[in-house]
Order: C-alpha cells, then structure tokens, then sequence
C-alpha cells in the first residue's frame, strides 16, 4: 500500500483526491496538510483522516503526496517533498515559469522518484487511450477547443487568484496542450492572439511538422462551453472521445499509476514530469507571443 499525504485543502482535495485515496486498493490515505490549521481541521474531518499541523511531520509518515495547490505555490512544496524523498502526484500546470518546471523535474530526477501531473484528460482511461492511438499515426492537423463559463466576461480579476491574473491560457491552456503534445508531438514554434473576455487562440507548430490550434476562454456563455480535440490526417478526421469517466476516476487511475511506477522502479509516464514541463514551457512561449503580438520560436 502507497501511504499517501494530500497537501491542500479546497474542492479538489476534498472531493476529488481525498475519497479516491480512502477506497483505493492500492493507496492509504494517511492525512493533510494545508497552510491554514482551520481548513486543514476542516478537510480532515470530512476525509476521516488526521489533520497534520506541520507538513515535515505528514512527510515523515508518508511515501507520496498529492498536491491540490494552485501552481503559485507549488513550486517550493514540491522541492520541499522531493528534497524529502517523496513520490508526486503534481497539479497542473506545474508551474508558471519553465525554470521553475525545470527545478521540479531535475529535483525528482535528483531523487530517481516517481511523478505525475494530473491532467486529467491523460489520465481518464477512455481518452487516455484514444491519446495513445492517435499518436501512433501521421497528422498534418489538429484543432482543440477548451472553452468554460466560469466567469462573467466583464468580471473584475482579484489580484490574489492565478486564475484571474493567469487566465484561461494557464487555466484550461494546459488540458488543451496536453493532448495536442500528446498526438502530434513536442512544440516547437507558438504563435498567439486575444478574442473577445478572456479568450486566447493559439496556433502551435509541432516538431512532427504538423501544426495545431487551440481557442481557450474561462468566459465562454454556458451553452457554447465545450472541450473538444479533433485530429485530420490522410486517414480523415479522429475525433477524442468526450469524457465518460469522472475526475474521480481519473483520480483512481493516477494513483494506481503511481503505485506502479513506485513498485516497478519505472519513472517515464505519458503524463509524467516531461510532458508537465514541455506544457510549461509552450503556455509560456504563447504568454510571450501573446504579449508582443507575434510568434516565438522554441529552439
């Protein structure tokens, strides 16, 4: 059994993570850890397990933490759990910046240890494995379109949520790119431009030599959300399936795929560390050309 800490304390942790690892054959959910004692009392109350007040103790006890944090934070607290010899399973994106994605990846590599990132389009097993397919074939195209209500498109951005100053292009941007480095390869050239609110089209030049789009938006009116990813190749058009399981499912497979990769000493995963920094380092490419109204090159 993978002795796991879940480090955070919001929705996900509560209702995604959380229950996932108290039935998981594989896992025991060991307690919490977050940086406010009454949500982390909270938290543990409602997962009937043991609230931790200092995270050291919680690694002490643990072979593997689950982080549900926002990326602004999750930098230190992951080099902090790798320092201490901890598998992860990492929200995504990984980070905000392609240094700091590249500090997390040297650190777990530092330490041979297993890690994840749950984007859970590569986890859910019905995409995961219409991904794996469709990578196995020539692509000249692809289109993705990740689209969400989540806002109002005239709201007022606090300063102090990264989904508001980072907006849709690092919110729904990394579920977007992770399928489209996924089928048709690493990004090599980005390309990126406003639409109306907060929407962001992005056009991505894939070492492959295929190229792919992206139309992005957290402010998107309900009945035209979607998320949507279609390849077009000689053999026509592959469209992903639209997901069947539930984030907690998709939760379930993570957890036993990290239980693997720890029993099994194997460290590479189609959702490993590597695609959570080539995620990073694209979204921030389109950041750049976004900002000065061009193109960036990659290499």
């Amino acid at each position: 059994m993978l002795r796991v800490g879940i480090i955070g304390t919001g929705f996900w942790a509560v209702h995604t993570h959380g229950p996932v690892l108290a039935a998981h054959p594989d896992a025991e959910l060991v307690g919490v850890w977050g940086r406010r004692s009454e949500a982390v009392a909270a938290a543990a109350e409602e997962l009937h397990t043991r609230a931790f007040d200092d995270l050291h103790e919680m690694l002490a006890v643990v072979d593997a933490v689950v982080l549900t944090v926002p990326p602004t934070a999750q930098v230190d607290l992951a080099l902090t759990c790798a320092a201490a010899g901890k598998h992860l399973l990492l929200e995504k994106p990984l980070a905000l910046d392609p240094d700091d994605a590249r500090r997390i990846v040297d650190a777990v590599r530092r330490a041979d240890l297993a890690a994840l990132v749950f984007f859970t389009s590569r986890h859910r097993p019905e995409q995961a494995a219409w991904i794996a397919s469709a990578a196995q074939r020539q692509w000249s195209t692809a289109r993705a379109t990740w689209t969400a209500s989540l806002f109002e498109p005239d709201f007022e951005p606090d300063p102090d949520n990264w989904r508001h100053t980072a907006g849709a292009l690092w919110d729904v941007g990394p579920h977007a790119l992770s399928v489209a480095l996924g089928v048709l390869g690493e990004a090599v050239e980005v390309s990126a431009g406003p639409g109306p609110g907060d929407m962001v089209h992005l056009i991505v030049r894939h070492r492959s030599g295929a190229s792919s789009t992206a139309t992005l938006s957290l402010t998107t009116p309900p009945a035209a959300s979607e998320s949507l990813f279609a390849a077009y190749g000689e053999s026509g058009i592959l469209t992903m399936p639209v997901p069947l399981s539930t984030p907690q499912e998709a939760a379930a497979c993570a957890i036993g795929d990290l239980a693997e990769m720890v029993r099994s000493g194997e460290r590479d995963h189609p959702a490993g560390i590597d695609l959570g920094y080539q995620v990073t380092r694209t979204l921030s490419a389109a950041g750049e050309a976004l900002s000065r109204g061009s193109r960036v090159l990659l290499d």
